[in-house]
């Protein structure tokens, strides 16, 4: 009977050990929790780049839910929901992944990569490989640049602008 306790107890402590170091790897998303971010820009081609995105946790903060909105055709003149994304800490590769589903049938995956509040995106797009960055300002304001990040500097920028934020209000 001890020896069943026992068993059960380090069980236990091991998936509570797993879960919190999922969430230790996701505290970076931590800032961006229930709040819902707008951005507004332009892209290098001269288009019109406009976003708004709310993150939240789920499955026990093992994973980070993003949900966006952006324009739905190609002529940019319906807005609705857009994007729907997913963080999660590999443990294999040692890396937080994510996936981000488009309402026109694509799926980007990448990996994220933290340096200090600042979050990267980093995937392939066609031949390039292609960083979102997410530069902390303040709890409220990230810049926000898409571009050719190699070896930490700028090689090209397609857009730069900034994610501000409100709170969400709970129902």
């Amino acid at each position: 009977m001890q020896c069943n306790i026992i068993k059960l107890a380090v069980i236990f402590f091991s998936f509570i050990k797993l879960i919190s170091a999922q969430e230790s790897n996701l505290v970076v998303f931590e800032n961006l929790i229930d709040k819902e971010w707008k951005a507004i820009g332009t892209w290098g081609d001269g288009t019109a780049f406009k976003q708004e995105t709310i993150f939240k946790f789920d499955l026990n903060r093992t994973i980070v839910i993003a949900k966006s909105k952006g324009f739905i055709d190609k002529k940019q003149t319906k807005y609705g929901s857009r994007n729907h994304g997913i963080r999660k800490f590999d443990q294999e590769t040692n890396t937080i992944k994510f996936w981000e589903f488009d309402i026109f049938g694509g799926v980007t995956e990448g990996i994220v990569i933290v340096d200090g509040k600042n979050i990267l995106y980093q995937y392939q797009y066609g031949s390039s490989l292609v960083t979102d960055m997410w530069e902390y300002i303040d709890n409220n304001t990230y810049n926000f640049k898409v571009g050719n990040y190699v070896d930490g500097r700028w090689k090209q920028i397609y857009l730069e602008t900034q994610f501000r934020t409100e709170k969400i209000k709970k129902k």
